[in-house]
């Protein structure tokens, strides 16, 4: 029987194979950009999980950031980047698994990656834990989460959910910054998004 790993991978890949990326917007999303244009410190390790075509790296390495890392569990995406992005660093793109990688980072930028999975209790708590094991003391989770519907369809991904169903869960690991309605969402996404900045909790020990 295959692992879930290689499931997940398999999936995703078909996902890229066959361009059923609905979720893709081709472009750093608006809400992301205007987080990012506030920081000053490029040097700062950043990591984005689930990253997909990763546009969001592409930005930052743009900006100047150097230590920008992006994952996924699928290689047609990272090589679409590394072919869009020739100049971006080879080591710096992940093939792995988010559940069993290891490191330090001091932002976490997260761009639909928590609805991508299946939602079950046991794989959003473990989403949660993995994001603040990852993060150094004081890093930051900062990015967007779909504020709609969750429904029964397994291939409806990403899938939905609310504010108070996220804040459940990750108010486990960190503290919340800001959490609310996405006032500056693209015009498809608009009032369905929730933009988040949170903190990892103090007493969170970090494993790695």
């Amino acid at each position: 029987m295959p692992s879930k790993k290689s499931q997940e991978s398999q999936y995703w890949s078909q996902r890229y194979t066959e361009n059923r990326v609905g979720w893709d917007i081709g472009y750093v999303a608006t809400p992301l950009k205007e987080y990012i244009d506030q920081l000053t410190n490029k040097t700062i390790k950043i990591l984005i999980p689930g990253a997909g075509n990763a546009y969001e790296a592409e930005y930052l390495f743009q900006q100047g950031f150097t230590n920008v890392f992006v994952l996924d569990i699928s290689p047609e995406p990272l090589d679409a980047f590394a072919e869009r992005v020739p100049n971006f660093p080879k080591s710096q793109l992940l093939l792995d698994d988010f559940f069993t990688l290891e490191g330090s980072y001091d932002l976490i930028l997260e761009q639909t990656f928590f609805c991508s999975f299946i939602p079950t209790d046991k794989n959003r708590s473990a989403y949660v834990a993995q994001m603040a094991n990852l993060l150094k003391p004081k890093g930051k989770l900062v990015g967007l989460w779909f504020d709609i519907p969750l429904t029964g369809d397994m291939e409806k991904r990403p899938f939905g959910g609310d504010k108070k169903l996220y804040l459940f869960y990750l108010e486990t690991h960190f503290d919340v910054v800001t959490f609310e309605k996405c006032y500056n969402s693209i015009a498809p996404r608009q009032g369905n998004e929730l933009f988040g900045i949170f903190k990892k909790k103090s007493n969170q020990i970090t494993s790695v």
